[in-house]
This record gives structure tokens, sequence and C-alpha cells, in this order.
């Protein structure tokens, strides 16, 4: 499930499944990359901006920097819902910020920068459009 939430975030629900997990039932550090990916993909969808065409364009993004601050556990079966939102644009990089809740509860907050690439993965600038896109934010195409 995926919404847009206020201040122009986007927000993605995921289930953690029962893979995720370790022995205690509780998800492994190194998955809430891959529910931070699942928000930003989202985010840009929700733009008008799918992955899959941006990549059909030759525009690739390539995480540069990813930082995470854990503040609880999740568990196996928990809804974990990915606030995303924009929080820096520039020519070649974009850096989106999100907040990870169970129930309400925070359980962490991260940035990840991407840089633009060509489809040859060498450094490019953002298309105009994509930018411009991208700093409307959702809701508002």
């Amino acid at each position: 499930m995926t919404r847009n939430g206020s201040g122009g975030e986007v927000v993605t629900a995921v289930e953690v499944r029962y893979a995720e997990t370790d022995q205690q039932g509780v998800a492994y550090h190194a998955n809430f990359l891959v529910w931070m990916e699942i928000g930003r993909t989202r985010f840009l969808a929700a733009l008008g901006l799918p992955y899959g065409g941006l990549e059909a364009r030759g525009l690739v993004f390539s995480v540069l920097e990813a930082r995470c601050r854990y503040s609880g556990a999740v568990r196996y079966e928990d809804r974990v819902e990915i606030a995303t939102r924009l929080t820096d644009l520039r020519s070649r990089t974009v850096t989106f910020g999100y907040r990870l809740s169970v129930e309400g509860r925070p359980v962490a907050s991260a940035e990840t920068t991407l840089i633009a690439l060509d489809a040859e993965r060498r450094p490019r600038r953002i298309p105009q459009d994509v930018a411009a896109a991208l700093a409307k934010g959702p809701g508002t195409r």
C-alpha cells in the first residue's frame, strides 16, 4: 500500500516476512535498506516517474551514501510504514529522507543520496523534467 502523506511525503507499507528475520523473529538491519528502496521507488512512481521508465530513458540512480539510525526493533509480521520525502536536489544528486515506523512507533530514521548516471554508468545531470517533478513533489503533477 502506498499513499501520499503530509509535507510532500509518500508513505508505503510493507509487512516483515519471515525470511527477513533472525531466529528471534527480529528483522535483520540490512533489510531497512531494501525497505528504503521500496519507499524511494514508490515516491518516484507517485511523481509519474516509474523507475523502469527512467532506465528506459538511459537514467540510472545509484546510491552514493546511506545512513540509518535505528531506534527500535522490527519483528516478523510487523507492518512497517516508510515515509519517504525529498530532502535535497542538486544537478547530479538527489537525497531522500525516510521515517520508518510500526504502529506509529519510530523504528528508524534514514537518508540516502543517489547520483544520476547515464546508460554507461557515467555521472550525468538529472534531466530537467525529472528535476522539476522532484522539486514539485508528490500529488502535484
